[in-house]
């Protein structure tokens, strides 16, 4: 892993508003937050923290994916979340006490990350009730989205999860075909959406058998996106 101060750019203020964490920042404490920003850099199978180790910063990726997991007691590898470039992650551990990563981070494939102190964040919350708000309401979106999660896991069958997962890759203006190409392995899919690789890979065939879906390595053409949204809506729940 290779981690250095990062080299301001011109445009690396652009970049970081982008992010919702840092879009409604003013110029003061923005600065604030770029005083303490490094670059991280990992190879593909890189770790960037472990689960258990002291969690003193947080990070945003710019490139890569990063996947957090966490290991079962039988050696199982469950994947809670796949993290995509732009999204920030572990801000909000800085609140938990003794301030430990609960899962372990892990690229999937050659990533490159800003990371931030979380002390400068924490000063900032605590020097301006607007953006203590702003950050809460960026904890509420996170939050949301964990319950959106786990209904699906619990609620929804395999099939389900999967047909729904291949539809959220889909941009809203798209109503026929479609082709997603997976930038990160379908093991790594699976475990995401609590599957077994054998099982991933019989649903993935039996949509294909079905004319629902062809399956090309990494590439998956949905040949009509309206026909797989009713089949997902007609998957019984088990």
């Amino acid at each position: 892993m290779q981690d250095q101060p990062f080299p301001h750019t011109s445009t690396i203020d652009q970049e970081l508003r982008q992010v919702d964490l840092f879009a409604n920042l003013n110029d003061q404490q923005l600065a604030q937050i770029k005083q303490s920003m490094r670059l991280v850099q990992l190879e593909d199978g890189e770790y960037l923290f472990k689960h258990g180790q002291c969690a003193e910063r947080f990070f945003m990726l710019r490139e890569g994916y990063i996947k957090l997991l966490r290991i079962s007691m039988e050696g199982v590898e469950k994947v809670f979340e796949v993290i995509s470039p732009g999204q920030t992650f572990a801000e909000a551990i800085m609140f938990m006490p003794n301030s430990v990563y609960p899962v372990t981070a892990q690229a999937i494939n050659k990533t490159e990350l800003l990371s931030f102190e979380n002390k400068v964040l924490m000063d900032i919350i605590q020097d301006s009730s607007d953006t203590c708000f702003q950050f809460l309401f960026h904890i509420s979106k996170r939050m949301r989205m964990w319950i959106n999660e786990i209904d699906n896991l619990t609620l929804q069958n395999a099939t389900h999860r999967l047909v729904n997962y291949l539809l959220y890759q889909v941009p809203d203006d798209h109503n026929n075909a479609y082709e997603i190409d997976f930038p990160i392995p379908k093991h790594v899919i699976a475990s995401r959406l609590s599957i077994k690789p054998e099982t991933f890979s019989r649903i993935l065939n039996g949509l294909n058998k079905e004319g629902f879906i062809t399956v090309k390595g990494k590439t998956i053409q949905i040949h009509n996106i309206d026909r797989l949204r009713l089949h997902s809506v007609g998957t019984e729940v088990s």
